[in-house]
Protein backbone atom coordinates (compact mmCIF):
# COMPACT_ATOMS: atom_id res chain seq x y z
CA UNK A 1 0.00 0.00 0.00
CA UNK A 2 1.49 3.32 -1.06
CA UNK A 3 1.06 6.28 1.28
CA UNK A 4 2.62 9.71 1.68
CA UNK A 5 6.27 9.19 2.59
CA UNK A 6 6.09 11.21 5.84
CA UNK A 7 3.51 8.77 7.21
CA UNK A 8 5.98 5.89 7.28
CA UNK A 9 8.10 7.37 10.09
CA UNK A 10 6.30 5.71 13.01
CA UNK A 11 3.02 3.93 13.78
CA UNK A 12 1.35 7.03 15.27
CA UNK A 13 1.98 9.05 12.13
CA UNK A 14 0.86 6.15 9.95
CA UNK A 15 -2.44 5.84 11.83
CA UNK A 16 -2.95 9.63 11.79
CA UNK A 17 -2.30 9.70 8.04
CA UNK A 18 -4.49 6.69 7.26
CA UNK A 19 -7.46 7.73 9.38
CA UNK A 20 -7.52 11.48 10.03
CA UNK A 21 -5.17 13.63 7.98
CA UNK A 22 -6.99 15.45 5.23
CA UNK A 23 -10.49 14.30 6.22
CA UNK A 24 -12.82 17.33 6.16
CA UNK A 25 -13.72 18.41 9.71
CA UNK A 26 -16.76 20.61 10.41
CA UNK A 27 -17.15 20.15 14.17
CA UNK A 28 -16.20 23.31 16.09
CA UNK A 29 -14.65 21.43 18.99
CA UNK A 30 -12.47 19.28 16.71
CA UNK A 31 -11.52 22.31 14.61
CA UNK A 32 -10.48 24.08 17.80
CA UNK A 33 -8.53 21.05 19.02
CA UNK A 34 -6.60 20.85 15.78
CA UNK A 35 -5.70 24.54 15.68
CA UNK A 36 -4.40 24.26 19.25
CA UNK A 37 -2.41 21.11 18.48
CA UNK A 38 -0.92 22.67 15.33
CA UNK A 39 0.12 25.71 17.38
CA UNK A 40 1.57 23.47 20.09
CA UNK A 41 3.61 21.73 17.41
CA UNK A 42 5.47 24.95 16.51
CA UNK A 43 9.16 24.19 16.92
CA UNK A 44 8.48 20.51 17.65
CA UNK A 45 7.81 17.41 15.60
CA UNK A 46 4.27 16.30 14.80
CA UNK A 47 5.20 12.89 16.27
CA UNK A 48 5.74 14.60 19.65
CA UNK A 49 2.24 16.09 19.52
CA UNK A 50 0.69 12.78 18.46
CA UNK A 51 2.39 11.03 21.41
CA UNK A 52 0.94 13.64 23.75
CA UNK A 53 -2.46 14.02 22.09
CA UNK A 54 -4.39 11.94 24.63
CA UNK A 55 -2.73 13.98 27.36
CA UNK A 56 -3.78 17.21 25.70
CA UNK A 57 -7.36 15.97 25.40
CA UNK A 58 -7.46 15.03 29.10
CA UNK A 59 -5.63 18.13 30.37
CA UNK A 60 -7.73 20.52 28.29
CA UNK A 61 -11.13 19.03 29.16
CA UNK A 62 -11.64 17.35 25.78
CA UNK A 63 -11.02 20.74 24.16
CA UNK A 64 -14.30 22.13 25.47
CA UNK A 65 -13.99 25.70 24.21
CA UNK A 66 -16.18 27.27 26.91
CA UNK A 67 -14.37 25.48 29.75
CA UNK A 68 -10.94 26.44 28.44
CA UNK A 69 -11.99 30.07 27.98
CA UNK A 70 -12.91 30.20 31.68
CA UNK A 71 -9.74 28.58 33.08
CA UNK A 72 -8.61 30.13 36.34
CA UNK A 73 -5.01 31.05 37.15
CA UNK A 74 -4.93 27.92 39.35
CA UNK A 75 -5.91 25.67 36.43
CA UNK A 76 -3.35 27.37 34.18
CA UNK A 77 -0.65 26.87 36.85
CA UNK A 78 -1.57 23.17 37.03
CA UNK A 79 -1.20 22.89 33.24
CA UNK A 80 2.28 24.40 33.46
CA UNK A 81 3.46 21.32 35.39
CA UNK A 82 1.38 18.71 33.56
CA UNK A 83 3.83 16.31 31.87
CA UNK A 84 1.08 15.00 29.57
CA UNK A 85 1.25 18.15 27.44
CA UNK A 86 3.82 20.56 26.02
CA UNK A 87 4.59 22.67 29.08
CA UNK A 88 5.22 25.96 27.37
CA UNK A 89 3.80 28.98 29.19
CA UNK A 90 3.18 30.95 25.99
CA UNK A 91 1.41 28.04 24.31
CA UNK A 92 -0.75 27.24 27.34
CA UNK A 93 -1.77 30.88 27.75
CA UNK A 94 -2.41 31.06 24.00
CA UNK A 95 -4.77 28.07 24.26
CA UNK A 96 -6.88 29.89 26.86
CA UNK A 97 -6.88 33.14 24.89
CA UNK A 98 -7.60 31.33 21.62
CA UNK A 99 -10.60 29.68 23.27
CA UNK A 100 -11.94 33.12 24.20
CA UNK A 101 -11.40 34.35 20.64
CA UNK A 102 -13.06 31.22 19.28
CA UNK A 103 -16.17 32.00 21.34
CA UNK A 104 -16.15 35.50 19.85
CA UNK A 105 -15.97 34.02 16.35
CA UNK A 106 -18.81 31.60 17.10
CA UNK A 107 -20.94 34.52 18.19
CA UNK A 108 -20.03 36.63 15.17
CA UNK A 109 -20.18 33.94 12.46
CA UNK A 110 -22.56 31.38 13.97
CA UNK A 111 -19.80 28.76 14.20
CA UNK A 112 -16.04 28.44 14.08
CA UNK A 113 -16.59 26.02 11.19
CA UNK A 114 -18.35 28.65 9.09
CA UNK A 115 -15.58 31.18 9.70
CA UNK A 116 -12.59 28.88 9.20
CA UNK A 117 -13.92 27.18 6.06
CA UNK A 118 -14.66 30.56 4.49
CA UNK A 119 -10.96 30.78 3.58
CA UNK A 120 -11.53 27.99 1.03
CA UNK A 121 -15.10 29.03 0.11
CA UNK A 122 -16.44 26.06 2.08
CA UNK A 123 -14.82 23.46 -0.20
CA UNK A 124 -11.70 21.34 0.00
CA UNK A 125 -8.91 22.32 -2.37
CA UNK A 126 -7.90 19.04 -4.04
CA UNK A 127 -4.26 19.26 -5.00
CA UNK A 128 -2.51 16.77 -7.26
CA UNK A 129 1.08 16.68 -6.06
CA UNK A 130 3.37 14.08 -7.63
CA UNK A 131 5.84 14.08 -4.73
CA UNK A 132 6.15 15.47 -1.23
CA UNK A 133 8.76 17.91 -2.54
CA UNK A 134 5.93 19.57 -4.51
CA UNK A 135 3.78 20.22 -1.41
CA UNK A 136 4.07 23.85 -0.28
CA UNK A 137 4.48 24.97 3.31
CA UNK A 138 1.93 27.75 2.90
CA UNK A 139 -0.60 29.17 0.46
CA UNK A 140 -2.48 32.36 -0.28
CA UNK A 141 -5.43 30.96 1.68
CA UNK A 142 -3.24 30.09 4.68
CA UNK A 143 -1.71 33.56 4.64
CA UNK A 144 -5.18 35.09 4.56
CA UNK A 145 -6.33 32.84 7.41
CA UNK A 146 -3.26 33.69 9.48
CA UNK A 147 -3.74 37.42 8.94
CA UNK A 148 -7.41 37.22 9.92
CA UNK A 149 -6.79 35.04 13.00
CA UNK A 150 -4.01 37.34 14.17
CA UNK A 151 -6.30 40.34 13.71
CA UNK A 152 -8.77 38.49 15.95
CA UNK A 153 -5.89 38.10 18.46
CA UNK A 154 -5.23 34.37 18.03
CA UNK A 155 -1.71 33.23 18.88
CA UNK A 156 0.54 30.62 17.22
CA UNK A 157 -1.24 30.95 13.90
CA UNK A 158 1.46 31.88 11.40
CA UNK A 159 0.96 31.00 7.71
CA UNK A 160 2.90 27.73 7.95
CA UNK A 161 0.92 26.63 11.01
CA UNK A 162 -2.32 27.62 9.27
CA UNK A 163 -1.39 25.61 6.19
CA UNK A 164 -0.57 22.54 8.29
CA UNK A 165 -3.94 23.06 9.99
CA UNK A 166 -5.70 23.28 6.62
CA UNK A 167 -4.07 19.99 5.62
CA UNK A 168 -5.02 18.30 8.88
CA UNK A 169 -8.70 19.32 8.82
CA UNK A 170 -9.25 18.62 5.14
CA UNK A 171 -9.40 22.16 3.82
CA UNK A 172 -6.71 21.04 1.39
CA UNK A 173 -6.04 17.52 0.17
CA UNK A 174 -2.27 17.29 0.07
CA UNK A 175 -1.96 13.52 -0.11
CA UNK A 176 0.33 12.84 -3.06
CA UNK A 177 -1.51 11.32 -6.03
CA UNK A 178 0.20 7.94 -5.58
CA UNK A 179 -1.06 7.71 -1.98
CA UNK A 180 -4.05 5.43 -1.44
CA UNK A 181 -5.68 8.17 0.67
CA UNK A 182 -5.61 10.81 -2.09
CA UNK A 183 -8.66 9.44 -3.86
CA UNK A 184 -10.43 8.45 -0.63
CA UNK A 185 -10.08 11.96 0.82
CA UNK A 186 -11.08 13.49 -2.51
CA UNK A 187 -14.32 11.49 -2.38
CA UNK A 188 -14.95 12.49 1.23
CA UNK A 189 -14.56 16.14 0.28
CA UNK A 190 -17.03 16.05 -2.61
Amino acid sequence: MTRCEWANSNPLETTHHDEDWGVPVHDDQMLFEMIILEGAQSGLSWATILRKRAGFVAAFDNFDIKKIASYSPTKIAALMIDARIVRNKLKINATVENAKRCLDIQQEYGSFDHYIWSFVAGKTINNHWESEADVPSSSVEAESMSKSLKKKEFKFVGPTTCYAYMQAVGMVNDHVVSCFRHREVQLLAS
